[in-house]
């Protein structure tokens, strides 16, 4: 049996003066690839690590730190979306230049409006692909990027770069048909979130992407599924099933930056004007993960 994988986004702890904390990150980082058994890291490439408040020069440093602290351990994907292919390629060309494993990018809106055809996103993921040289990752989130069709999804998984796919739905008809139409056909590694993990690696599926602390959380579903302990498999990725949906009116940064602090690895504030958890949401969390196999970390913090 295939080994099922984590794909793993650190979440960007700032400054006071709204700076990346480097410190934070690296602990972070190193919490990540020892406790969350990361295959591979993301860089500034998901909304949950709020790359997108960053400038461009502080994005780039964000790569490189990233980069830096791995340091070589496992692979890092790194974010390049943007709307222009050609300041994408900017960044392809720096992340290759740092050493990055693999590449990814949001499937593009159209800045004109109108939802993108086949040929707009073939055409934009050509583009690049024509300028680089290390694998190219297809990021489905609608909202940030556009929403694909399933024909559409398939279509880019055939380009030739094209290595991975990040699936952020929870659409169990979505997520089955492309597992057996992209994963098990042989064209990418097809990639989803928590809440579908179990059953993704199910039916063949190549593992999921997450933030900490829920990837430490995902390490014991995929290392019981593995065992061929299904129920116990099944009884962990059940912990899903309210973390973090109880707290999504906060958003997903700030509800996971608040479990991070909670278990004793700083994360910090999400970023202004948004507001951490606190009161009785963060109470309410913080009870919700000691029912969870994050609980021996609360324990270590609240003596510490």
């Amino acid at each position: 049996m295939r080994q099922p994988q984590l794909i793993v986004a650190p979440l960007t702890p700032f400054t006071a003066d709204l700076a990346v904390d480097e410190k934070k990150l690296r602990q972070q980082i190193d919490y990540v690839v020892r406790d969350c058994a990361a295959a591979m890291v993301v860089a500034a490439g998901v909304e949950t690590q709020e790359y997108t408040y960053l400038s461009f020069e502080a994005r780039k440093r964000l790569i490189r730190s990233t980069i830096e602290f791995v340091d070589g351990r496992i692979p890092v994907m790194v974010g390049i979306s943007h709307p222009s292919f050609r300041t994408a390629i900017e960044l392809a060309h720096e992340a290759e230049r740092l050493g990055a494993g693999a590449l990814q990018l949001l499937a593009p809106l159209r800045p004109f409006a109108g939802a993108p055809t086949q040929r707009d996103l073939l055409g934009y993921f050509e583009s690049i692909a024509r300028e680089v040289s290390l694998p190219l990752t297809l990021y489905l989130n609608p909202g940030p990027g556009a929403e694909v069709s399933i024909a559409d999804t398939i279509a880019i998984a055939k380009l030739p770069r094209v290595k991975f796919i990040k699936e952020s739905s929870r659409d169990l008809a979505r997520v089955s048909r492309l597992i057996v139409e992209i994963d098990r056909a042989g064209h990418a590694a097809y990639f989803t979130t928590m809440q579908m993990l179990l059953a993704s690696i199910q039916l063949g599926g190549s593992g999921a992407t997450m933030p900490p602390p829920a990837a430490e959380i995902a390490r014991f579903i995929v290392e019981a599924f593995v065992a061929n302990e299904f129920e116990r498999a099944a009884q962990l990725q059940a912990q899903f099933a309210l973390f973090p949906s109880k707290w999504m009116h906060h958003g997903l940064a700030p509800t996971m930056k608040a479990a991070m602090n909670l278990i004793g690895i700083a994360a910090g504030d999400p970023y202004p004007p948004y507001a951490p958890l606190s009161g009785d949401d963060r109470a309410a969390l913080a009870a919700y993960l000691k029912s969870t196999v994050l609980a021996p970390r609360l324990a270590a913090t609240a003596a510490a």
